[in-house]
């Protein structure tokens, strides 16, 4: 089965905990601190696998959790840190994050890698806190939590030449004939359900990779049909062939056939008009074909190669394969690199909190930042706690609760903590 979409659930590794232990030695208050730091949790990483041409794995295991950093230990030793976790993609894989909407990688090389989830970075332990005021500090943080995303992970095929027409048009007949590929072939509407690849050897030591895709009716750039199943794949050839009924057995104009199809692809990515495109006159050993393609050729307004064959009888293959070999000669393998390139963006910068109110009246705080303090906060020392405070203050968060209203008394939340404002 061919999978070409899913969507995934992924969580990195915590860090590990920070730890507050102290050595055994004289004159020095309570031996010293020794507490060693967390490890780092581990990254889920995605790496090109070009054995893979499916993302067919993911439909049987849609959640990946990298593993946590180990603890810190005593006598000053840091926690190990964890592996990353690696996931097999096949090359084409594009992630995108599901909440943001916002690209996360686009993986197209065999070995290539992204991190699409980090890992948490591991607590502190005491001994980072020893200053010459508190030479014996009571306290650890605990490990960063690791990022967890929503993503949409999808697969466009890369090969050089795609094939598209309507329906029973006969590209997957043509696939059968020039490659080794064997898709299904019958007589209705949807017979390829997903995309079929072949490898197509000329005889003079020429070889391409030619891609039947689904069949394109009006509207799939709005997803009428097999729609944006059908157009992402388009995107990855370097060569379009356009492959017509000339014939019109099914009793449609071959010329408006081909009319339809290009407005599809133009609506659905405008970049895709500027991709080569050569016209495959099929079934040219009908009745009528002939006069359909005199007629198709003067309504053409622009140059553009037209090879008349017949996939049935194997007539002007040949031709056919020599001119997209001599096509695909002159159009780069390479991708684009301003379409291929990620472009990060910097992120925005947050504010470090943000206060709103609860129908219970209570403040309630908010924000990556105060959040992620809150969770590396190791509550059960009383220094911890008081470390907690001073942050806070630090950020001020006491002044702007005093600015939206709270006194003595008053309810604060964060997460699931809850805490009393004192003025």
């Amino acid at each position: 089965m061919f999978i070409d979409q899913v969507n995934v659930y992924v969580k990195a590794g915590d860090g590990g905990n920070g730890i507050a232990a102290f050595r055994r030695e004289k004159y020095v208050p309570k031996g010293g601190p020794a507490g060693g730091d967390g490890g780092n949790g581990g990254d889920v990483i995605f790496q090109v696998d070009e054995g893979l041409n499916t993302l067919m794995d993911f439909r049987y295991n849609r959640h990946f959790k990298a593993d946590r950093g180990e603890n810190g230990m005593s006598k000053s030793k840091h926690g190990k840190n964890a592996e990353p976790l690696i996931v097999p993609v096949p090359p084409g894989t594009t992630v995108y994050d599901e909440d943001t909407g916002r690209m996360l990688a686009d993986l197209t090389l065999h070995g290539q890698q992204a991190i699409i989830a980090k890992g948490g970075v591991g607590g502190r332990g005491n001994l980072r806190f020893a200053t010459s005021r508190n030479p014996a500090p009571n306290m650890a943080e605990n490990g960063e939590p690791g990022e967890e995303k929503n993503i949409r992970v999808e697969l466009k095929v890369i090969a050089d030449v795609g094939l598209v027409g309507f329906p029973s048009v006969g590209k997957s007949t043509l696939l059968s004939v020039v490659s080794a590929a064997r898709p299904k072939i019958a007589d209705y509407h949807f017979t390829t359900l997903s995309p079929n690849l072949g490898v197509v050897d000329m005889e003079d030591g020429r070889s391409f990779v030619m891609a039947d895709l689904p069949g394109l009716i009006e509207g799939a750039h709005e997803g009428v049909g097999l729609g944006h199943q059908f157009l992402r794949h388009v995107e990855r050839t370097r060569l379009i062939v356009h492959v017509i009924d000339m014939a019109g057995t099914e009793g449609r104009d071959p010329f408006t056939d081909y009319v339809k199809i290009n407005k599809e692809l133009s609506r659905y990515d405008k970049k895709l008009n500027e991709k080569k495109q050569i016209v495959v006159a099929n079934k040219m050993d009908m009745p009528g074909s002939k006069e359909n393609l005199e007629e198709f050729k003067k309504k053409l307004e622009q140059e553009i190669l037209v090879y008349p064959i017949s996939a049935l009888t194997k007539d002007g293959l040949k031709q056919l394969l020599y001119g997209i070999a001599d096509m695909l000669h002159q159009i780069p393998k390479s991708m684009d690199p301003i379409d291929e390139q990620i472009i990060i963006k910097p992120k925005v910068q947050e504010e470090p909190f943000t206060i709103s109110r609860d129908d219970d009246g209570a403040y309630v705080l908010s924000g990556s930042k105060i959040e992620r303090i809150f969770k590396m906060t190791n509550f059960s020392s009383d220094e911890g706690t008081q470390r907690f405070a001073r942050q806070l203050r630090q950020m001020g968060v006491d002044e702007a609760l005093r600015k939206h209203g709270a006194t003595d008394g008053d309810t604060v939340r964060l997460l699931d903590f809850e805490f009393e404002f004192i003025d």
